[in-house]
């Protein structure tokens, strides 16, 4: 698929100059996944946002491990489904998944792992490249964030009133931009509803 196919499936309302900067950064894909994923415009706002990092408020559980603990997390759900003005006929709960230092990931391949440093050192290459289906890499975000995985098949949720809006300023790590926020969603995407099992899945008939 061409540039000019991928953007029928862009937003349509962005700024002139906010799709300009878009449309540039998805050209230049996968050789500028660096800080440009992310955002400062969006600060102040007390609202949590798809594709969210949070610090240390929400509760992960990796089953069959019991052990309940809070870890920085990024948010999976829609922004507008955990919008705590949307009233509901039943609670709203946030989905998301921890984030990983994909230093320490790479050191316990390197001390785990029956591959060759070179098929790691490979496979961290392509996990940068964002070509991992089921993970999304995080670049470096200055002092806020080392660089960083998500396993997207890692996921936990959360009652979203408990979450403070009030202090979402101090315990958000970042907000992706527009071109995070669209290559996030792409590979959410690309992970969860993908129809390439070769099944044949016939209806039942009366």
């Amino acid at each position: 698929m061409n540039f000019e196919d991928i953007k029928i499936y862009l937003p349509k309302f962005l700024s002139s100059e906010s799709e300009k900067e878009l449309f540039q950064s998805l050209r230049d894909f996968p050789e500028n996944i660096d800080t440009r994923l992310y955002t400062e415009f969006l600060n102040d706002e007390r609202i949590l946002f798809q594709g969210d990092g949070i610090k240390d408020e929400l509760l992960v559980v990796n089953l069959p491990n019991r052990d309940i603990r809070p870890a920085p997390s990024m948010i999976l759900s829609n922004t507008c489904d955990i919008d705590i003005s949307n009233e509901r006929n039943f609670p709203s709960r946030i989905v998301y998944a921890p984030i990983f230092n994909l230093g320490k990931y790479e050191q316990m391949l390197l001390e785990k792992s029956k591959k060759t440093k070179q098929q790691i050192g490979d496979h961290i290459d392509s996990v940068r490249k964002q070509e991992v289906t089921q993970m999304f890499y995080l670049p470096k975000y200055s002092e806020r964030l080392d660089e960083s995985i998500v396993f997207l098949d890692r996921v936990n949720n959360y009652p979203t009133d408990l979450v403070n809006r009030a202090h979402l300023q101090e315990n958000r790590i970042f907000t992706l931009s527009d071109f995070g926020a669209y290559l996030f969603v792409l590979k959410l995407s690309i992970h969860f509803t993908r129809i390439q099992d070769n099944v044949e899945r016939k209806s039942l008939t009366s």
